[in-house]
């Protein structure tokens, strides 16, 4: 009788714990909701849609929710490298990016550099494929905080043969062209800097997907990279917002000026735009057709579509904007480009389905890039992804 009795007695706390565990949860659920944003299964935001979108990302202007900019405001601008070759294609990531730079990185192949900060808040991104860095690219991203975060497959660097003696030949690159060696100069190399080489971090935070593209590739156009990962590699290196000093990556960056967007009415005809970076390479040519309803651009390469990956929907940009500069090729024996990063030149931007004849300045590699109207005046954007594809001089585009 006693057994029998102990053993109701533990069922019933059994239901009652159960019970309780249960009005606990669900209560907690409530609560989330009434915050308007979960956690996933896959660890995303799972954002209400009747959320305000109040807060302004301070790289390209898009609203976004205050539990956005939370997770946001306790990161630093991450740039990662993507190459551009036929066999990279489709990629994946870059219409996560919140900032595109594209320019060539030899022998008339574009590469492109994606910085991220503020949609990929809301849920991780892979990228791919992943690349090596050119020294253009490294003046260009200084601007975002002069210690962002760097992802990368290596770079151009000394590349000297190893003599019977033991020891090194020549270098074969170009001084000016050594983007490894650079980043060592500028102190974002090595175990505890921002530079995030893959060589010096690996799975699972880069893998190499030899079929991610639903067919084989050579090794070099396999890697991917997974950014909540390299967030969290820089946040143990102690590179948050706040570099291991304690500055705040926002210090001394000074964001572009923003908009509204043109009205239906008040867009304009300019229905298209089309360049190629290196005359006759139609492979890597750039075409972006205007989405007058939409009021943004959609990409086009090689005289196709150019698409995503993940959601087969083609590469969009609210702001497209032609960086004209000088361009020197074939600086040494493996070919390597350089651009001009500082100074002044030409430049277009386009965008409510207009052209815009504008000017950039750049004073040096830590220094903002400046956009101005002919007239001087900052070009203010509109809210949304920014494209730079910069060319060298004389190079046409038509629109």
């Amino acid at each position: 009788m006693t057994q029998k009795r102990l053993l109701l007695g533990a069922c019933l706390l059994y239901f009652v714990s159960a019970a309780a565990s249960y009005a606990y949860f669900s209560s907690q659920a409530v609560t989330s909701t009434t915050n308007q944003v979960t956690t996933g299964n896959d660890g995303s935001l799972v954002i209400d849609p009747a959320a305000p979108r109040t807060e302004a990302c301070p790289l390209n202007g898009i609203l976004y929710t205050v539990k956005e900019r939370e997770i946001w405001e306790k990161r630093r601008p991450l740039a990662v490298m993507v190459e551009n070759s036929p066999d990279a294609r489709p990629h994946s990531g870059l219409n996560r990016s919140d900032i595109v730079y594209e320019a060539v990185a030899e022998g008339g192949v574009t590469r492109f550099m994606p910085i991220y900060l503020c949609d990929a808040a809301r849920s991780d991104v892979v990228v791919a494929p992943v690349r090596s860095v050119r020294t253009y690219f490294i003046d260009w991203v200084s601007e975002y905080g002069a210690t962002p975060l760097f992802a990368h497959v290596g770079g151009a660097n000394c590349s000297a043969d190893k003599l019977p003696s033991g020891h090194f030949g020549p270098c074969k690159t170009d001084k000016r062209a050594q983007a490894i060696e650079q980043l060592g100069q500028y102190g974002w190399r090595y175990a505890k800097g921002n530079d995030l080489d893959q060589f010096s971090i690996g799975a699972p935070t880069y893998i190499r997907n030899e079929t991610r593209t639903g067919k084989p590739v050579a090794t070099e156009h396999s890697v991917e990279a997974r950014l909540n990962r390299l967030y969290q590699v820089g946040a143990d290196r102690g590179w948050t917002n706040l570099d291991p000093k304690g500055v705040d990556w926002t210090e001394n960056f000074v964001p572009f000026k923003f908009k509204t967007e043109a009205t239906v009415d008040q867009r304009g005809t300019v229905a298209t735009i089309s360049h190629d970076f290196w005359s006759g390479y139609k492979q890597f040519d750039a075409r972006w057709d205007y989405d007058a309803a939409a009021n943004l651009y959609k990409r086009s390469t090689g005289g196709e579509p150019h698409l995503d990956l993940d959601t087969g929907e083609p590469l969009t940009a609210k702001n497209v904007v032609i960086i004209v500069t000088k361009e020197l090729s074939s600086i040494d024996e493996l070919k390597h480009s350089l651009y001009a990063t500082a100074g002044q030149g030409e430049a277009l931007v386009f965008q409510d389905g207009q052209a815009i004849e504008a000017k950039w300045s750049k004073k040096d590699r830590l220094s903002r890039m400046v956009i101005t109207t002919k007239k001087g005046e900052p070009v203010a954007f509109n809210p949304g992804r920014i494209w730079l594809a910069v060319v060298g001089l004389n190079t046409p585009v038509a629109y």
